[in-house]
């Protein structure tokens, strides 16, 4: 099995470290896109928005809640 360098093993991790909180932020993001239009349309100012931004947020954290539960399954040499 090859092992891998300090540089890899860093690369590999920040990479990992983008990766979900670009997902957090897309969580939060669709949210409050969907409160914002949805109060345009509804006329429902600002209610469905901020709605929106914590279902969003929600929805982030049990994402990272899943991830960081993935991660403690894999053994110590994979992370």
């Amino acid at each position: 099995m090859k092992q891998e360098t300090t540089t890899q093993q860093v690369h590999s991790a920040v990479n990992e470290g983008w990766m979900e909180g670009g997902s957090f932020l897309g969580s939060v993001l669709a949210g409050t896109l969907l409160g914002y239009f949805l109060d345009r349309w509804l006329g429902t100012d600002p209610w469905l928005v901020s709605i929106g931004i914590i279902v969003g947020a929600y929805a982030g954290f049990v994402q990272m809640w899943g991830y960081i539960k993935r991660l403690d399954e894999r053994p110590i040499r994979d992370r």
